[in-house]
């Protein structure tokens, strides 16, 4: 049954903001075509469950809510954090309305302050790599060659300089050095190409990954494989996506500190996961593919930002790794998202699947 009035679908399947209609003992009674997008999940999915088994408000609404539903008032709750369990929360503003003639029943509308932020996240962080991407032409220019003519001449002066001296030398050449591999791999995040687009077997990447991981920097860490044998083929290239599976291990790994952890790659099919993009158009990426880690989770200080370029939660970190990740994941009009807390943290892909082939006569 729908309990919305039938002179009011129209209204309500072009709401642009999410709705739920919730019955008289809490479950999602109907929601409409936003509310799907923003809990990316289908609509048959959520009718039937617990509201707050769906959405986790970080608000004391509860008595409130109990309040207005007997009262048939509405109910306000403005700067709320409503997360859907599979994404950071995004601040909102809720509005809770009683159904004339239908007791007991409420309308929740949710006006996500962030969402569009959230939703394009890709995008933004795209809109920042260009800015990187140009800051690394004029970097590569103006810095690299005179940092090499500092070392050289301080490799020349400590020809001639006793110990105490060549500390110093040293330092200016370690330094210097330093500098340029960062500069390098600047250059890398600006010059990275175009994804040549094709059917990819997400396994094969993962292995390959995995493997190169174990042999260098993920050598002390245990990688488990929890792979969806019947998982169709993505669509994308697949020396970038072994690229950004070896930067998520890296960053897991190092998390860890000495003496290692474990890493959990984890894949699974979801059709309801759908994303919109910046031209409104509607792209499903039912591929999901997740780096779980048991490290100690991402400073509270950098987790809206971690995407961002030279934002790092380690000591001389560069701050490219998941800037790179990012980018990767957005040129393949994917999605990239991220939920931490201490002793697990979730970095979960979401891709788009390959067209199916043409059978044949």
């Amino acid at each position: 049954m729908i309990a919305v009035p039938d002179m009011d679908l129209a209204l309500w399947s072009s709401l642009p903001v999410p709705g739920m209609v919730l019955d008289e003992n809490d479950l999602i009674a109907e929601v409409n075509p936003a509310a799907e997008g923003f809990m990316n999940t289908s609509v048959k999915h959520l009718v039937g469950q617990p509201v707050w088994d769906k959405l986790a408000i970080d608000a004391p609404i509860e008595e409130s809510f109990a309040r207005a539903r007997a009262h048939g008032t509405p109910l306000f709750v403005n700067d709320a954090d409503v997360g859907t369990g599979d994404r950071p929360p995004v601040q909102c503003n809720l509005s809770f309305a009683p159904i004339g003639g239908q007791p007991g029943r409420m309308i929740l509308l949710i006006h996500p302050r962030e969402l569009a932020g959230r939703m394009t996240q890709s995008h933004t962080v795209k809109s920042a790599a260009k800015s990187a991407i140009g800051m690394a032409e004029m970097l590569a220019h103006e810095i690299k060659n005179p940092l090499a003519g500092i070392t050289g001449a301080a490799q020349l002066l400590s020809m001639n300089l006793s110990q105490e001296d060549l500390e110093l030398t040293d330092l200016i050449v370690a330094e210097s050095r330093r500098i340029v591999k960062l500069l390098e791999q600047v250059e890398q995040f600006g010059n990275l190409s175009r994804p040549d687009m094709r059917a990819v077997n997400l396994h094969d990447v993962l292995d390959r990954a995995r493997r190169s991981a174990l042999l260098g920097f993920g050598a002390e860490m245990k990688i488990v494989e929890d792979y969806d044998p019947s998982l169709p083929l993505a669509l994308g290239d697949t020396d970038q996506l072994v690229q950004v599976v070896l930067n998520l291990l890296k960053n897991a790994s190092e998390a860890a500190g000495p003496g290692g952890g474990t890493i959990r790659l984890h894949t699974f099919y979801d059709h309801s996961f759908r994303t919109r993009r910046a031209d409104g158009s509607v792209v499903s990426l039912p591929l999901q593919v997740e780096v779980i880690d048991d490290g100690p989770g991402l400073p509270e200080a950098i987790k809206s930002d971690i995407f961002e370029p030279f934002v790092s939660g380690r000591e001389n970190g560069t701050g490219l790794g998941l800037a790179l990740v990012s980018k990767i994941v957005s040129d393949h009009d994917g999605w990239i998202a991220v939920n931490s807390v201490p002793g697990r943290t979730v970095f979960r892909i979401s891709l788009p699947r390959a067209p199916r082939e043409p059978q044949g006569e």
